[in-house]
């Protein structure tokens, strides 16, 4: 111990977070990977003509942006087990950030296709294109632009968000770390070694998602 801070504790510790930052990772993946998928769909069913599936997308997005992810994680390991569901816990932590970052993104594609100008629109019915052709060859290629930078921002959300999946004990960077503050009983330590580990993820995440953007501009 130097200075108050036990320092062995905190390098006895690494090897068990970088393994933790492994599977924050991957789930943070696969989750953003589900969620844009999610959202893409809902963004573009948002501006169709279909009102039924419109307003059962309204109702998605309502619930995702008005309850808190905790919860909405709690419903997927939980709940969904009692009607029969039964999702292992990595899994289920993809599902529920997945379904989350969903809700956002249908939102981001939705402001986006909705910020590219009429006339591209009044062209395309000019045309004979339908709607459908419209927004997938003419709105979205354009509007790809502008929805990058809040992606790219609730990726980073997502990773910080991967920490409530300590509260149904997936071995992610928070849970690794509480395991270890359980063994050793030095909180601050720890926490600020957390705290670390997540500056430098969201750190390089943000770097990247500068390179994207510019490359895109």
């Amino acid at each position: 111990m130097v200075g108050g801070v036990d320092w062995a504790v905190m390098w006895y510790a690494i090897p068990y977070m970088l393994q933790g930052s492994l599977v924050t990772l991957q789930i943070s993946a696969l989750a953003m990977v589900l969620g844009s998928i999610v959202g893409l769909i809902c963004g573009f069913l948002l501006l169709s003509e279909l009102v039924a599936l419109k307003w059962l997308v309204r109702a998605y997005v309502y619930f995702v942006r008005g309850t808190p992810a905790l919860v909405q994680i709690f419903l997927v390991y939980f709940a969904l087990p009692v009607i029969g569901i039964d999702i292992p816990a990595f899994w289920g932590g993809v599902v529920a950030l997945g379904f989350n970052a969903g809700g956002f993104i249908a939102e981001i594609v939705r402001a986006g296709l909705q910020s590219i100008d009429m006339g591209q629109t009044e062209a395309a019915k000019a045309i004979g294109m339908t709607n459908r052709q419209t927004l997938q060859h003419i709105l979205f290629p354009q509007s790809l632009r502008r929805i990058t930078p809040p992606l790219t921002n609730e990726l980073i959300t997502l990773v910080k968000g991967s920490s409530l999946l300590s509260a149904i004990s997936i071995y992610e960077l928070t849970r690794s770390t509480q395991l270890i503050i359980s063994q050793k009983f030095t909180p601050f330590e720890l926490y600020a070694l957390l705290a670390v580990f997540y500056l430098v993820i969201i750190s390089i995440l943000s770097r990247i998602s500068e390179y994207v953007e510019a490359r895109l501009a």
